[in-house]
């Protein structure tokens, strides 16, 4: 029992040193580390105050490099290619290539103003032009790589552990994976569609219940190749609340069409002369994707936001002390970690969300009303 204990002790002492040096890397890694002068006016030449807002964004937005982590002056750095088509042909090189050039085939990463972040190219008056079409690997592609590269391996050996093991008792990684399997069929599908239809959208629900929780888990985990908050990218979920729409949109009965622009039981004024409840309708059919979107996102991005300032506060007030710093960064530290263990529980609350308003909007649409 007594070891069982120092088990369970050394390994959450361990989680805290991991988690804290995998964080304070990564804000290193955006410049925050202010005990060298010479690193502050690398980062600053103009001895400016250091913007530490503007540095978090900077940390939590896409990027045509991986960077991984800082030893001193030296940068680790994952180099990405950059795909452009503009001007009538196309352009590729690697992104490294605008750490040895500020310009490089006339193009530039521009530092403010609507395109910040952003690939642009200098034209013959000097003006800032973005290229007609950027389909570059950023960081946040190649960890949508990497994560759906690993989940599609995972399921892929679940399913053929289910094929061998046919009647016979989960085992390994498929005993790992079997209650959150029957919990999105049973929970969210079969309560949500109805026994008649589930089982011809369960299918659709896994792949959404896995992709978000699985890249929620791994856009936790502050190291190469993972650590990237690819659902904190708006159009990772925009993409998955399109695919939501489309579907409900198609698979729409009669009755569910009917349902919007001409309610059963709604007295005829709210429907003519001016039809306010079918607008309402219309209207519900475009937001109820767009709230998909935007409350994974948000909540997504929002963690990484409080942690990341959270381990700031630590090379903030370093810059005032160093003892202070060091007594600061205890702090830091514990509350980043505990929110760590929060985000792996609002990982699977989000992907549940997700997955069963999905379900949800699919049962309105294929409903059909019992006549009594």
């Amino acid at each position: 029992m007594r070891n069982k204990k120092g088990v369970n002790q050394f390994v959450i002492i361990f989680l805290i040193i991991l988690f804290g040096f995998g964080y304070g890397q990564n804000v290193r890694a955006e410049g925050l580390e202010t005990h060298n002068n010479s690193e502050i006016k690398k980062v600053n030449p103009e001895g400016k105050k250091l913007e530490i807002g503007k540095l978090i964004i900077e940390h939590i937005t896409d990027a045509y490099d991986w960077h991984i982590l800082s030893m001193g002056k030296h940068h680790v750095t994952v180099p990405l290619p950059v795909i452009l088509y503009d001007q009538g042909h196309w352009v590729t090189f690697w992104s490294s290539e605008f750490h040895h050039h500020t310009v490089y085939k006339g193009y530039t990463i521009a530092e403010k103003g609507i395109n910040q972040g952003k690939i642009v190219r200098i034209d013959k008056a000097g003006n800032l032009v973005r290229p007609q079409l950027d389909i570059s690997i950023t960081r946040t592609i190649a960890a949508l790589m990497v994560n759906s590269l690993l989940v599609v391996i995972l399921l892929l050996s679940v399913a053929k552990s289910y094929r061998r093991r046919k009647g016979m008792a989960p085992k390994g990684l498929q005993s790992a994976f079997e209650p959150l399997i029957i919990f999105v069929r049973d929970e969210i599908a079969l309560s949500s569609i109805g026994e008649k239809n589930y089982e011809r959208y369960t299918p659709y629900l896994l792949t959404l219940f896995f992709f978000i929780f699985f890249n929620n888990l791994l856009g936790i985990i502050p190291f190469f190749p993972w650590g990237v908050s690819v659902n904190g990218n708006i159009a990772i979920t925009g993409v998955m609340a399109a695919f939501t729409f489309v579907i409900t949109t198609f698979i729409g009965n009669k009755h569910y069409w009917k349902d919007i622009f001409n309610t059963p039981g709604v007295p005829w004024w709210l429907k003519l002369p001016f039809p306010l409840l079918p607008l309402v309708e219309v209207v519900g059919i475009f937001t109820k994707p767009i709230v998909l979107m935007i409350r994974l996102f948000a909540n997504m991005i929002s963690g990484h936001t409080v942690i990341m300032g959270f381990v700031a506060l630590i090379f903030i007030f370093g810059k005032i002390s160093m003892g202070l710093g060091y007594g600061v960064s205890v702090v830091s530290i514990g509350f980043s970690v505990f929110l760590d263990f929060i985000e792996i529980l609002v990982a699977f609350i989000q992907a549940y969300v997700f997955v069963l308003l999905t379900a949800l909007y699919f049962g309105m649409a294929i409903e059909v009303p019992e006549h009594h």
